[in-house]
């Protein structure tokens, strides 16, 4: 049978406006206007989960949705680098922020890699296309996720190589659908809410 899942981003927050590494700021007031603004536009779901980031649950509420924090999804950890802007690490280690955004395979903030942010979200959406085909029926997941979870089931939707993951954009707000059977995807991409 088919999995659905709809992978929302979160709602625009000072850190996303800053190119800020997350460091746990809520939405602002415009980001929470939007998400209460789509709330009521969104398919009824099986199963709703939220990355357990307070810009997830935040946007998950303002969406009206009753999400259950999901660890898999929770965000790329950046270890050292959290709170500061791009900017900021650029000009302090920029040796280190090259070799990242380079190699997936490297977390030289001393968190997680791309690799395996790609390797637990591709996990992830594979258990739930086989508790779909285990259930015999099409099931629907909603799931509001940070931007960089967006980008690793992409990666893994799409057969990408780890590679690709930073040459997507993830907007604020907008839904990514992916529909699949047998370890085959498709994309419905960035879809505004």
């Amino acid at each position: 049978m088919t999995s659905r899942v709809m992978l929302i981003s979160p709602a625009i927050t000072e850190a996303l406006r800053e190119a800020r590494f997350d460091d746990g700021c809520p939405l602002d007031a415009s980001g929470l206007r939007s998400a209460k603004a789509a709330a009521g536009t969104l398919p009824t779901a099986h199963r709703v989960c939220s990355s357990p980031t307070v810009r997830c649950r935040e946007t998950a509420g303002a969406l009206g949705l009753d999400a259950l924090d999901a660890p898999e999804l929770a965000a790329l950890d950046t270890g050292r680098w959290r709170g500061s802007t791009l900017a900021e690490v650029g000009a302090a280690e920029p040796e280190a922020l090259g070799r990242w955004l380079s190699d997936p395979e490297v977390a030289p903030h001393g968190g997680e890699s791309v690799a395996a942010l790609c390797d637990r979200v591709g996990a992830w959406l594979d258990e739930l296309a086989g508790l779909a085909e285990a259930a015999s029926e099409t099931a629907r997941t909603i799931a509001v996720a940070e931007p960089e979870i967006v980008r690793a089931a992409l990666v893994h939707a799409l057969g990408a190589p780890r590679s690709a993951f930073w040459r997507t954009d993830v907007a604020p707000l907008t839904a990514v659908e992916l529909s699949g059977r047998a370890g085959r995807w498709n994309v419905r991409m960035g879809r505004p809410l």
